[in-house]
């Protein structure tokens, strides 16, 4: 069994309970709210923002040239493409691009990128990766899994967005970071090889509280 997969099956649990959450189950079918899901991609332009400092902190920490560039082009396509679309996808839902600017992260949002760009620069570039993990990862599972049960014919954005994370070009991406993570991990002492799965399981909890984030429509009490 390799690392990816021990770490995986240990949280097999938290990732059950998110293919489970009302939210994913209602992309799935359709019948999320669309008011939820306008909170959630709202958020998520915020997110990717910071999700982006991370993979710049890759970057600076790559011990070698190939992973290097590669984390060079993704934080390039996560700045100028992926940005734009979200842009474009999130005006199909009324929300314009000013409208995206000034949203403020909710509690949850500002906890997990916190975490995120915290874990990054502090830790090593094996933790760093592992700390990325389940949000690629765990997107391209949900993507997948709801492609098999279906796309909802009634809410066509939906279907986009699992379109989006089943993609051939979705899956290629996550399938490198899995075996750039199962590389690093065959380098790891021990202790190492600790904080590479505790930094995995608390990137799982904070994509699940990320989706109940969404779900309830979180937003700071005063």
């Amino acid at each position: 069994m390799s690392f990816t997969q021990a770490i995986r099956a240990r949280a097999n649990a938290l990732q059950q309970a998110i293919f489970r959450h009302p939210f994913v189950v209602g992309i799935g079918d359709g019948s999320l709210d669309v008011e939820r899901f306008k909170h959630f991609i709202r958020q998520d332009y915020v997110f990717l923002i910071e999700y982006s400092r991370t993979l710049a902190l890759a970057c600076a920490k790559a011990p070698d040239l190939e992973s290097m560039a590669r984390f060079a082009e993704l934080l390039h396509a996560t700045l100028t493409a992926e940005i734009s679309l979200h842009r474009s996808y999130c005006s199909r839902f009324g929300i314009s691009t000013a409208d995206l600017e000034a949203t403020q992260a909710t509690p949850t949002t500002q906890a997990y990128t916190d975490f995120l760009v915290r874990a990054a620069y502090h830790g090593s570039f094996a933790e760093l990766a592992c700390v990325l993990l389940p949000c690629l990862w765990g997107y391209c599972e949900i993507g997948l899994a709801l492609a098999r049960q279906g796309k909802p014919a009634h809410q066509p954005l939906y279907g986009e967005w699992i379109d989006m994370y089943s993609s051939p070009e979705y899956q290629a991406l996550a399938d490198w970071l899995l075996k750039l993570v199962d590389r690093l991990a065959e380098q790891a002492g021990p202790a190492e090889r600790e904080r590479m799965e505790a930094a995995y399981v608390v990137g799982t909890r904070y994509e699940y509280a990320f989706w109940d984030m969404a779900w309830r429509q979180e937003a700071w009490q005063l």
